[in-house]
């Protein structure tokens, strides 16, 4: 089976693996981080979210951020802005991209951002069309896409119809979600199979946690279906605060090595990116929980000993 030769990394870690960090990570920090996911390669790096402080403090510096980093050409920064609010909160920082998201199931909506599927629609349709009158490109997340912890299974059924939704609203990429990290390969690949029926390839991508240590067969079920771009968070930041026990995004550096070892091309340089991992680590006073991440700075220590 022919894997795709190129494959594109969206670091979310900035923003997916930091919103949930309790203690607050100083803007300098952040704006460090997104300028070592650069040097590393990164072209494609979700920054921070402007949502409501209230909700999210850990997002309340977004607009300094965004003023902090550098913009390079090549590289997208995109934010999430799951309301008009937060979309005009973000237009003066002029992202490249903004995120809307939906829930696959009406309970996790529900539990979520208090309202059904096709209420959080009517929430973000106005948010698409004010993104694209400005000439910003709209990326859409499904939610619990393969397991609900409210709900349980998902089906393929329930994932197509939010990804009809996100299709009529005119969002232009749509992501499938493992929020919960309970997904396995054919099933992750039976989601990408609805969403690829409604948009072309190289505008569907996966985002996995690694809750039960199957986020690395899950991008690899992708690949056999051609989806060639990934949510990955540096160091494996970030969790899900509406999924009790679920852990961190799948590590950017974990799925490198594993293209690397495929011979597909990133454009990231994997000692970079562990380089990213290991400052944002000590920014957050904790050692890199990577298993690549781990192994290559004990293989530095070796060398240097």
């Amino acid at each position: 089976m022919l894997l795709p030769q190129r494959v594109t990394l969206v670091d979310v870690g900035p923003r997916d693996g930091l919103q949930n960090e309790s203690q607050p990570v100083d803007t300098s920090h952040k704006v460090a981080l997104v300028h070592q996911l650069q040097a590393a390669g990164l072209r494609e790096i979700e920054v921070t979210s402007f949502v409501s402080p209230k909700w999210v403090p850990q997002m309340a510096d977004n607009a300094a951020v965004m003023a902090g980093i550098a913009r390079p050409a090549g590289v997208r920064h995109s934010v999430l802005t799951p309301n008009l609010k937060g979309l005009e909160a973000a237009l003066p920082s002029r992202p490249d991209e903004i995120v809307v998201f939906a829930a696959a199931t009406e309970a996790f909506s529900q539990r979520n951002i208090n309202c059904s599927i096709e209420e959080s629609f009517e929430r973000f349709r106005p948010v698409v069309a004010e993104a694209h009158r400005h000439g910003i490109k709209v990326r859409g997340a499904i939610s619990c896409a393969v397991g609900c912890p409210y709900q349980g299974d998902v089906s393929a059924d329930e994932v197509e119809r939010v990804v009809r939704l996100m299709k009529e609203a005119g969002v232009d990429h749509c992501g499938v979600a493992d929020t919960i990290g309970v997904g396995t390969p054919r099933k992750v690949q039976a989601a990408m199979e609805r969403a690829l029926k409604h948009y072309p390839v190289a505008e569907v991508s996966g985002h996995f946690h690694d809750t039960y240590g199957q986020a690395l067969a899950n991008v690899y079920a992708c690949l056999e279906v051609g989806i060639h771009t990934f949510d990955a968070s540096v160091g494996g930041l970030g969790g899900c605060p509406y999924a009790k026990g679920a852990t961190g995004n799948v590590a950017t550096e974990d799925v490198l090595y594993m293209l690397n070892g495929l011979g597909i091309e990133t454009g990231i340089d994997i000692e970079r990116l562990v380089d990213a991992a290991a400052g944002i680590s000590r920014a957050l006073g904790r050692p890199v929980s990577s298993r690549v991440g781990k192994a290559l700075l004990a293989r530095r220590e070796r060398a240097a000993a």
